[in-house]
């Protein structure tokens, strides 16, 4: 008896399957928004437009900095989504016009997309708009970066990432790269992604609407 039952329990077993994938797919976008969330959307995209980024740009580094935990801390003291160094906020608030930034504000959201945004935009601007150079000194700094390219250690392509001395700078790019081609899919309804910026002299600035000593 069992031996003519079991095609039937076969097939149902074959149509739950597909259904589910059929749902799966139907689903997938919202179930990969889960694992790749875009939180403080209105903040990152008036920033990412103040300074002329693909706002899709901005959340995948911060995807790959601090996974959108506003308290993350590096080791070696970071602080925030986009994981700003206290001396180099201090230094992108001089660039600006601003005073000194206090260290614990990095954790405010707001504060920490401004300035990261704007670092952003000016590592673009110094690399041609280059994303892997760019990516890189965010990560290892621009000086580390034109000390490789200048040492001929690095071309400075994608294809010759293995270059770089830094193992965490090589693994560093690859997840920025991987995951701004996941926000676009995720987020970007099909268009193309988009992270050239203008020179400085034509960027807008930040224009701090808040205390920031």
């Amino acid at each position: 008896m069992s031996f003519h039952h079991k095609p039937k329990r076969n097939v149902k077993i074959n149509l739950l399957l597909l259904l589910a994938l059929l749902l799966l797919w139907f689903n997938h976008r919202d179930i990969g928004r889960r694992w790749y969330p875009l939180q403080h959307q209105e903040v990152i995209y008036h920033y990412a437009a103040a300074n002329k980024l693909d706002p899709l740009l901005v959340a995948a580094v911060i995807k790959t900095e601090s996974n959108f935990n506003a308290r993350a801390t590096s080791p070696k003291g970071a602080r925030g989504l986009m994981q700003i160094m206290p001396d180099t906020a201090n230094w992108i608030s001089q660039q600006i016009g601003g005073g000194p930034v206090a260290p614990d504000k990095l954790y405010n959201p707001e504060i920490n997309i401004s300035l990261g945004t704007w670092y952003l935009a000016d590592l673009l601007d110094e690399f041609n708009g280059d994303l892997v150079l760019a990516t890189a000194a965010y990560n290892a700094g621009r000086g580390n970066v034109r000390s490789w390219l200048n040492e001929q250690h690095w071309t400075g392509e994608h294809k010759t990432i293995d270059q770089i001395p830094f193992w965490e700078t090589r693994q560093y790019i690859r997840r920025v790269l991987w995951n701004y081609k996941v926000y676009n899919y995720l987020y970007g309804g099909g268009n193309k992604p988009l992270y050239n910026t203008q020179s400085p002299s034509h960027r807008t600035g930040i224009g701090f609407a808040f205390a920031i000593t």
